[in-house]
């Protein structure tokens, strides 16, 4: 199992500015090349300061002028709102730019506030995604195309410059449940994925569903891979771990807000919201502990099949703290993950 590090940007002080956050991304992405991290990812929210990056793809092609061999993945493009004559053009260009790391995520979107603000309303995201990623990967693929569909009604036209990938730049779905997974899994997709606070039987089903389908596909799936998305802290000290548990309830607070909750942001500051999940069974759904004990945590994701685990860990701690984290864990944990046998 490799480690791809999470370019979660949260900005809980909105005085500590933009600049600030982003340099201390582009910093932790080249602090995880270093270590021996795969990859980073790169979330796309807009109009609030959690997972805060109206770009994905612009942030990608500074990553990269950073870089050497960093897997540049966004988590995710969020298709519904953009225009995918359009995207697909941006695509083509970011993936050349960066000399062809980088990989696409896509999905549907996830909060309500900024998806009803944009004018994308959340529950209409599915099929709009449905159509839009079918739009693009035709786009990308074919020359002259042209669609008459539900969202989308053009003309016959051609993406410029042609994309420098073939048959074109890496895509992988982000999709929760297990039918979706293998469906997407079938497509040739790769997957993105994550349990949330589901219980431990979801992620064993998410992976379970993605395994089945390259199975059935033979040697057409042989490549294609699973990545899920935990919060992952490595902490130096038991009293860490207590400190470190206590900010990401604060975190989720807000995350809770916009994800699941009424949408209160004033300013572009999410609200935080009392919560009716306890600290302690927060912690149960969360991998912030000591090393030994990530290690033995660790090792049944490893063991299930997941080719990738994700580290969402910016939870509002300093930066000198979080680049210390990550060489613990790139030092005392990923060298063991990366010896544990997956089932078949």
């Amino acid at each position: 199992m490799e480690a791809n590090h999470f370019l979660s940007s949260y900005l809980p002080d909105l005085s500590y500015g933009g600049k600030r956050l982003y340099d201390d991304m582009v910093e932790q992405a080249v602090h995880a090349e270093r270590l021996g991290y795969r990859g980073i990812t790169l979330p796309e929210h807009h109009l609030i300061n959690v997972l805060l990056m109206p770009s994905p793809l612009q942030m990608a092609v500074k990553v990269a002028c950073m870089t050497e061999h960093l897997e540049l993945v966004t988590s995710v493009a969020v298709l519904p709102l953009r225009d995918m004559r359009v995207f697909a053009g941006e695509v083509v260009q970011a993936d050349i730019l960066t000399d062809g790391r980088l990989v696409l995520g896509v999905g549907r979107g996830a909060f309500a506030y900024e998806m009803a603000r944009l004018g994308s309303p959340i529950e209409e995201s599915k099929p709009k995604f449905d159509e839009s990623l079918d739009v693009l990967i035709a786009l990308l693929t074919e020359e002259e195309v042209s669609w008459d569909g539900e969202y989308y009604r053009f003309e016959p036209l051609t993406i410029m410059p042609r994309p420098m990938t073939q048959p074109m730049p890496k895509v992988m779905v982000a999709v929760m449940n297990p039918p979706g997974i293998a469906a997407c899994t079938k497509r040739g997709f790769d997957i993105q994925t994550t349990p949330l606070a589901g219980k431990p039987e979801l992620f064993r089903a998410q992976i379970a569903a993605h395994k089945e389908a390259k199975a059935e596909m033979g040697d057409a799936g042989r490549d294609l891979r699973i990545m899920m998305s935990r919060v992952i802290y490595c902490t130096d000290s038991e009293a860490e771990t207590r400190r470190m548990v206590q900010m990401a309830h604060d975190y989720y607070s807000r995350f809770d807000n916009v994800f699941t909750g009424p949408g209160i942001v004033h300013g572009g500051d999410v609200a935080p919201l009392p919560r009716a999940q306890t600290i302690e069974e927060l912690e149960e759904n969360l991998v912030i502990c000591q090393a030994d004990e990530m290690v033995d945590r660790l090792a049944e994701y490893a063991e299930a099949g997941i080719d990738e685990v994700i580290l969402s860990s910016n939870l509002g701690q300093p930066q000198g703290e979080h680049l210390e984290a990550m060489e613990r864990f790139a030092t005392d944990v990923l060298p063991h993950l990366q010896q544990v046998p997956a089932a078949a």
